[in-house]
């Protein structure tokens, strides 16, 4: 599908923007879970959420591991 959509509804995120976004905690990469639809910062120990697409890079959004 063009729209960045999966068969099971989840979206992926553009392989080129996952490699300029860094965990604005430990400015460390980030992991995309699909299934959770989460970025994964295993540095600092958090995801930051996906939501409708846009990755949300808050601090005080993002759940602890």
């Amino acid at each position: 599908m063009t729209d960045g959509a999966t068969t099971s509804g989840k979206r992926a995120i553009d392989p080129e923007l996952l490699e300029i976004l860094v965990c604005p905690i430990s400015r460390g990469p980030l992991v995309h879970d699909i299934e959770a639809q989460e970025l994964i910062s295993e540095t600092a120990g958090l995801a930051y959420p996906i939501r409708n697409g846009i990755p949300v890079m808050l601090v005080d959004e993002a759940r602890r591991l």
